[in-house]
């Protein structure tokens, strides 16, 4: 068995870790440093530095040299081979990347562990497309022997910003695609969890990726996050975050109309129809929410229960809560980690507190979780309400938290007029056992991914996004590509 608080303690002892700019290892040029704390106790892990404007603009101008220079001159073979490579590096270190990210930001190390497939697939799907992308012949009407055709060509430099609810795989899905069609990058992660994303540029590095071809400024949003959005040595920015923040980085593009990729926030429904199974639906429906302690943008957080069985269902489902073990996520045994930050926890229990006050019921949790030996750590209770309404703040607004609104509906019409009625399309979940009222709420429901008797489902090869406010362009599959590649049209005289 594997000793993961020793482990832990060989990884980050306290000690200074530089960002990632031109294949070097630098301080800020402020030389002002930031803390990175675990989560599950208030441990100082590290110090990184704290970027601005100065490191942005350095990353942003490796990352030029590196596409306009030797990168630009790499096959798509030699980038498919380097993608295999790193996917090489990241299987032989994979427990280690898995420990960072649970010190760093408090997932389950089981969680992490489990999420291999995904992020190693995600690394071999795009190599696999690094040497498949192709314009097209195209006939045309204009008169004489001309040809007209298009080629692919990668857009330039992508600045990247990703939040801190899973490192790995917000990092390796914005670099992996930016690799694969000859991009380069500028990565900021969240202030709140640095160290794994200075950890893959390493791994990375190791495995052959060419100076300036990524780049990591770490920092505070408000200032090194601000700054690449706005740069105008950016072609594209590609971010995962909040909806408040979304719409800032969108403003700051329109000074160079560079393109822009959104993944942002959700309400998403989960339908418990009344033929569903239950003793399949209540486990999934629970975790949709409390995967990742509810850090997470498809949170399936407003479940509608048939009338019929609402109420067996949702004491099911708060039972399932109740037993859902709470610690450090370097526990093996642990299902529920810490939260993120004081301020995060704080925001989670204002949502608590809102939802007793406008008159929901907690069926369980509904409070912060104390132990002995969890102290200085930030963890919530999941959370079960009942007597919601749509009305109800905790029903409308994403609290990123594990807490869960159920709401009981009649009628088919009913609950996807209520389900559609948030500003929010990321995801939504059903759960049936009729394939026609499977197939009928799929398509009636207003959300980039919706899963049947399922949830949580992510594929590289499956696009994955959000309508309305919940962003706009796509992550995964061929669409994927597209939003790193711009197409260009050629026409030839062949008279």
């Amino acid at each position: 068995m594997t000793d993961w608080k020793s482990r832990a303690a060989a990884l980050y002892d306290g000690g200074f870790r530089p960002m990632f700019i031109d294949g070097k290892w630098v301080p800020a040029a402020s030389g002002e440093v930031m803390d990175a704390r675990n989560p599950a106790n208030g441990a100082l892990l590290a110090t990184v530095p704290k970027g601005a404007a100065a490191d942005i603009d350095a990353a942003i101008a490796a990352a030029r040299r590196a596409f306009d220079g030797p990168w630009s001159k790499f096959t798509p073979f030699e980038r498919q081979a380097l993608l295999l490579r790193i996917a090489e590096r990241f299987e032989a270190e994979w427990e280690t990347l898995c420990l960072s990210d649970t010190l760093d930001m408090g997932m389950p190390i089981a969680r992490t562990l489990a999420n291999s497939r995904r992020v190693l697939g995600m690394l071999r799907f795009y190599a696999g497309q690094a040497v498949a992308i192709h314009g097209q012949t195209i006939p045309n009407s204009f008169p004489g022997e001309i040809l007209s055709q298009t080629v692919k060509e990668p857009i330039g430099v992508v600045g990247a910003i990703i939040p801190w609810n899973a490192p790995i795989a917000g990092s390796v899905w914005k670099i992996a695609p930016a690799i694969a069609t000859g991009c380069t990058v500028v990565l900021k992660p969240s202030e709140e969890a640095s160290l794994t994303v200075l950890l893959i540029a390493r791994l990375m590095a190791e495995a052959g990726l060419p100076d300036g071809v990524l780049n990591v400024v770490t920092g505070h949003g408000a200032d090194a996050g601000a700054a690449l959005a706005a740069h105008p040595g950016v072609d594209k920015i590609v971010f995962t975050g909040s909806t408040a923040t979304g719409q800032a980085i969108a403003r700051a593009a329109t000074g160079t109309l560079k393109h822009v990729s959104l993944e942002l926030g959700g309400k998403s429904p989960v339908i418990v129809c009344r033929d569903a199974d239950m003793d399949k639906a209540v486990p999934v429906a629970a975790m949709a929410v409390f995967a990742n302690s509810g850090q997470i943008c498809i949170a399936g957080s407003r479940l509608f229960v048939a009338r019929e069985i609402h109420d067996e269902f949702v004491a099911r489902v708060a039972d399932f809560a109740g037993r859902l073990r709470i610690g450090h996520g370097i526990d093996p045994d642990t299902e529920i980690g810490p939260i993120i930050s004081a301020r995060q926890s704080q925001r989670i229990e204002g949502f608590l507190g809102l939802g007793i006050e406008e008159g929901a019921r907690a069926f369980t949790g509904g409070a912060r979780h104390e132990a002995p030996g969890l102290e200085g750590g930030h963890y919530i209770a999941p959370t079960v309400f009942g007597g919601v309404t749509d009305a109800m703040t905790i029903a409308r607004e994403e609290i990123f938290g594990p807490v869960i609104s159920a709401l009981p509906f009649d009628t088919l019409d009913e609950v996807v007029e209520r389900a559609n009625a948030t500003p929010y399309g990321l995801a939504a979940g059903i759960f049936t056992n009729h394939l026609g009222t499977a197939h009928k709420l799929s398509r009636r429901i207003r959300a980039g991914s919706v899963w049947v008797n399922m949830y949580h489902a992510i594929d590289p090869a499956v696009p994955f996004g959000g309508m309305k406010m919940s962003g706009y362009g796509r992550e995964g599959g061929l669409e994927h590509m597209y939003e790193y590649l711009q197409t260009k049209a050629i026409w030839i005289n062949t008279d």
